[in-house]
């Protein structure tokens, strides 16, 4: 029970670890144009069962959306691990004596199929966000982003596994 817990950690580590990252990848023009806010907006509609948008810039904008968005980004990216990473080691059959950094930040960056596939298709943006209505890399942000995500949760994993277990 306790490696869904401490990867759900883990999961906020890297949460945080890829916010810090698309900060700073934005600052040198690599941003998949997906916003915190874009993000709330979007998980605001998903309440009232809208999924799929047009152009997500254009929908209206929600109170607090960009608080929302940032709750909801954690939820998913504590959640995403929480839920996968123990059943990638179940099935491949690796235990929890794996050198985590590594799995992780495979299982990081398999995740990037996250927003290419769910995320910018259902923010109106296509397979790929190739419909971006604005300058942006959808395909590079979200693979170097999604690396120190793993990273952060392979560390989290590491500390609690090597050195507090």
């Amino acid at each position: 029970m306790e490696i869904w817990l401490v990867a759900f950690i883990g999961g906020l580590v890297g949460s945080v670890l890829m916010d810090i990252t698309e900060a700073q990848l934005s600052k040198v023009g690599i941003s998949s144009g997906v916003t915190g806010a874009y993000v709330g907006r979007w998980a605001h509609s998903l309440l009232s069962g809208l999924f799929f948008h047009r152009d997500i810039a254009t929908t209206d904008p929600v109170a607090n959306e960009l608080r929302i968005g940032q709750l909801f980004h954690f939820i998913i990216g504590g959640g995403v691990v929480a839920l996968f990473y123990p059943l990638l080691l179940m099935i491949t059959g690796i235990g929890l004596s794996t050198n985590h950094l590594l799995m992780a930040s495979i299982f990081g960056l398999l995740t990037s199929a996250l927003p290419w596939f769910i995320l910018m298709p259902s923010f109106g943006w296509g397979l790929f966000g190739f419909k971006t209505p604005f300058s942006s890399r959808p395909i590079l942000s979200p693979l170097l982003s999604h690396i120190p995500y793993g990273f952060g949760i392979g560390a989290t994993l590491l500390i609690y596994y090597e050195l507090l277990s």
